[in-house]
């Protein structure tokens, strides 16, 4: 059997008529009405006619899926036991930013805190990390971090033991003082005790056994990847 042209209705009596090679399709009137399922370049459409109609001026929708977080040193604190250094503020020069940095020894292995409250929309699965980092030095060595959590949720004491820690890959220093350095993302961190609407503790370290430059590594943040299973907070 011959192709044939798309079957279209004639606005002016309702009949069936073949779209002419080349036309588009216009419609007047009262527009298309579908009574079963709606397919668009054979994909079924299952969003409701109210969901579609958010497009006209949403732009971008969000989803589901890697989304970051932003943890600044200001957000830490040294461990009580082994901790690295206070929060220091450093200038670097009239003009420039100063920064406020946590500094981690490079003879032992120095730890700091954090606590971050995800989204309701976590799907309580493994994050990764992302350390930034410099140093005044001009050496090449590597920084290797260290990330481990835990949750609490509503009424659990706030005692629970982190889960295991999950080192970054080493980091050469760019051999130029005051560089900002950005290692590369980590491999997964399981939390333990993962729960929504919950508190996580993080436990951040320098690895020294598995690095080596020769000065204190000064961290700026990380930057946690988690991932959503819903859109919003809903």
């Amino acid at each position: 059997m011959a192709d044939r042209f798309p079957l279209v209705v004639d606005s002016t009596n309702n009949n069936l008529k073949e779209l002419p090679s080349g036309d588009n399709l216009d419609l007047t009137g009262s527009g298309i009405k579908v009574g079963g399922t709606l397919t668009l370049g054979g994909v079924a459409v299952t969003a409701t006619g109210t969901e579609l109609n958010l497009l006209a001026s949403a732009g971008t929708l969000k989803q589901a899926g890697k989304e970051t977080i932003w943890v600044p040193a200001t957000a830490m604190y040294p461990n009580t036991t082994g901790g690295c250094s206070e929060l220091t503020q450093v200038a670097l020069g009239t003009d420039k930013p100063d920064v406020k940095v946590l500094d981690f020894d490079k003879a032992t292995s120095e730890i700091a805190q954090f606590t971050v409250a995800f989204p309701k929309s976590w799907n309580e699965g493994v994050v990764q990390f992302q350390a930034f980092w410099m140093a005044t030095s001009t050496d090449n060595g590597d920084v290797v971090w260290g990330l481990r959590g835990s949750c609490c949720n509503d009424s659990d004491p706030a005692g629970t033991t982190f889960g295991t820690n999950v080192l970054s890959t080493a980091k050469a220093h760019s051999q130029t003082s005051n560089d900002v350095n950005v290692s590369a993302v980590s491999g997964d961190v399981t939390v333990a005790n993962a729960a929504v609407d919950a508190i996580t503790f993080f436990q951040i370290m320098r690895n020294i056994a598995t690095d080596d430059l020769d000065a204190d590594a000064r961290l700026l943040g990380i930057k946690l990847f988690f991932t959503t299973d819903a859109a919003n907070d809903a």
